[in-house]
């Protein structure tokens, strides 16, 4: 089996997306402590689910999509990387919004995510 690399502009695009996915995932999995308070989000005193929680959600399965999307190359997965970024966008906007979070690190992580849907659904919709 060859690694794919899409010659493709809008191709190309959406699996740069994936790959940055996967890069964006790594600290959560290998250094949950550390991504956690470089958010400025900290575990209460002797809870260590928060870690598996950052290691599982935050890390691993953001790591498995991207991976999925880079290794398969496939429209759809794009479509599903696509569309977890928009939700997860639109979950940080609501949060921005709703709940008085209008911070300078959430405005700026809600354009990253907001990028990275925008790159892998414009080229399953044609727009690149």
């Amino acid at each position: 089996m060859d690694f794919y690399i899409p010659h493709d502009t809008g191709e190309f695009i959406a699996f740069c997306a994936a790959l940055i996915t996967m890069v964006l995932s790594l600290p959560f999995l290998f250094a949950p402590g550390f991504s956690l308070k470089l958010l400025g989000l900290m575990p209460r005193e002797g809870r260590r689910g928060t870690y598996a929680e950052a290691r599982s959600t935050l890390g691993g399965f953001p790591l498995g999509l991207g991976l999925a999307a880079v290794l398969l190359a496939q429209p759809m997965v794009y479509l599903a990387l696509g569309a977890a970024y928009a939700l997860a966008a639109f979950g940080r906007l609501l949060a921005i919004l709703s709940d008085d979070a209008g911070t300078l690190v959430n405005w700026l992580l809600f354009i990253l995510q907001l990028g990275l849907a925008l790159a892998p659904l414009a080229y399953v919709f044609g727009f690149l």
